[in-house]
């Protein structure tokens, strides 16, 4: 009996030797996998869309710049000049790109040391008639697409949701003035340094 014992003994001593690490190295693959799928955002629908309602849209004094919560802004009081739609190469003043926002323009925004001149040139061929197309530093995706109250940070210039989300909201129907377009506006350049309008 003292011998059966022993060796029932040293089995199961051997069997949790072995068990004990497959089970935890599975454990370990099961928690990597789940961590590897949190980071990657899902890129086949809009869920992550972030909406923001009940935003003001009053003009704000020449040379006036609000503070607004989000990077890129998602709307608010503006300046009373909009800018021309297009691809801009510098960052443009948020209060003027605010205005186009209200006008339904869509606001496609990128991170300088994210994305490179082929991603620009992606973005740009991605840019709806109704859009403007600038770099953002202060942003905390490489690629932001914004219109009046929706935003939605995008993993880079070949994000699919690029295209949904265009087809979603680029009509500007969550804007105060959605069919006013940025057609008509500034140029940057011709704007005085505070954003104000054009004298």
């Amino acid at each position: 009996m003292p011998i059966v014992l022993a060796v029932l003994a040293a089995v199961l001593v051997l069997a949790v030797a072995i068990v004990v690490p497959v089970v935890l190295a599975t454990d370990d693959d099961a928690e990597a996998d789940d961590q590897a799928t949190a980071a990657e955002p899902d890129t086949s629908s809009l869920a992550a869309v972030e909406e923001y309602d009940g935003l003001t849209n009053q003009h704000v004094a020449p040379g006036e710049e609000p503070d607004y919560p989000q990077s890129p802004p998602v709307g608010g009081d503006h300046a009373p000049s909009w800018l021309e739609c297009g691809a801009y190469d510098e960052p443009v003043p948020e209060a003027n790109a605010v205005h186009d926002l209200e006008h339904g323009t869509v606001w496609l925004t990128y991170r300088t040391d994210d994305v490179d001149a082929a991603g620009v040139r992606r973005l740009t061929e991605a840019l709806p008639a109704n859009g403007i197309l600038s770099p953002y530093d202060d942003q905390a995706a490489p690629v932001v697409i914004t219109v009046w109250g929706r935003q939605l940070e995008l993993t880079g210039p070949d994000d699919p949701r690029i295209a949904l989300f265009v087809a979603q909201f680029g009509a500007g129907d969550t804007a105060p003035e959605p069919f006013a377009s940025c057609n008509g506006g500034v140029d940057p350049a011709d704007l005085p340094p505070a954003g104000g309008p054009v004298v």
